[in-house]
């Protein structure tokens, strides 16, 4: 058993490594990272979604966004598109497909920014809230495990965490992108956090 788990983590560090190693990836955390800086200095919001995993992700970005992440300071206008009685009532009248692009019909303004979670980056749910958020002048930042994807020319910042054949070394990367992105926001707002 010991075997497996070393191998594990063994590919979760490899995972890492590569992602550290890419320099084209790096640039663009920071260009997410400038992303959400410039929507919150100009009084907008933050948006997450994604799917399952995703989902969870974009949840647990946007409450250390708006909660804490290491050090007390004041919340920041951070949102996941994440409400059941939302999702339930738009995938009933709509489909699902249209869930996350309702919301940010109903809620985001031009100079907001929509980071959207996607270890395929096919998510058709994920791609109409892109497709809305073009529309509506919200920046689109898009983390995914594939080049190439259909959510790439829909992004304005598109963060390519390649993980392997499955979507959990995907995710891990993800969050720890999320973290990272977390962090300098608040060293941006919070120096004296750091």
């Amino acid at each position: 058993m010991q075997d497996h788990i070393r191998a594990s983590l063994g590919e979760a560090k490899t995972a890492l490594d590569n992602l550290l190693a890419n320099p084209q990836a790096l640039a663009s955390v920071e260009a997410a990272a400038q992303a959400i800086i410039g929507a919150l200095e100009s009084g907008g919001r933050v948006f997450s979604c994604g799917n399952g995993g995703s989902m969870c992700d974009a949840m647990h970005f946007a409450e250390e966004l708006t909660g804490r992440y290491r050090d007390n300071r004041r919340g920041m206008a951070a949102i996941a598109i994440s409400d059941p009685s939302h999702i339930s009532c738009v995938g009933n009248d709509y489909g699902y497909d249209e869930i996350f692009a309702r919301y940010l019909e109903s809620h985001a303004r031009a100079g907001d920014v929509l980071i959207g979670l996607s270890t395929s980056g096919n998510s058709r749910n994920v791609i109409r809230a892109a497709e809305v958020a073009r529309e509506l002048g919200v920046k689109v930042v898009i983390l995914t495990g594939r080049a190439g994807a259909k959510l790439e020319p829909l992004a304005d910042v598109y963060v390519n965490t390649p993980g392997g054949s499955y979507a959990d070394r995907v995710q891990e990367l993800h969050i720890k992108v999320l973290h990272i992105l977390i962090e300098l926001t608040e060293r941006h707002f919070f120096p004296e956090n750091y």
